[in-house]
């Protein structure tokens, strides 16, 4: 199981514009065990996983996101990010680390456990 890490942070989406756009993720460093990626799946809809993956549990195998998908770079299980992180292909059989996404006003998301 990955490590719970305690967390919180906050992303200007003015800033971040591609998370207003359903479909795409960003990674962000630094937060939760190997960092953190929030995922677009419909406008004011997100999803938040860590992105260590679940087979490879360390932090140098991340999970490296591209719009709805994630491939670990060291198994190359690949997870679905939509509805829950789980993996589609690979030896990973545990969904990716959900976290809790919420908006704070129409241009700040909070993102934490």
């Amino acid at each position: 199981q990955v490590p719970s890490v305690p967390f919180s942070f906050t992303i200007n989406l003015t800033i971040a514009n591609e998370l207003t756009i359903p479909g795409n993720s960003l990674f962000f460093p630094g937060a939760g065990y190997g960092g953190v990626i929030v995922y677009c799946e419909l406008p004011d809809s997100y999803y938040a996983f860590d992105a260590t993956c679940t087979y490879e549990i360390n932090q140098t195998c991340k999970v490296v996101n591209s719009g709805v998908l994630g491939e670990c770079k060291c198994c190359k299980s690949q997870y679905i990010l939509l509805g829950g992180g789980y993996p589609a292909k690979g030896p990973a059989a545990a969904p990716l680390r959900q976290y809790s996404v919420s908006k704070v006003n129409n241009v700040t998301l909070r993102v934490y456990n």
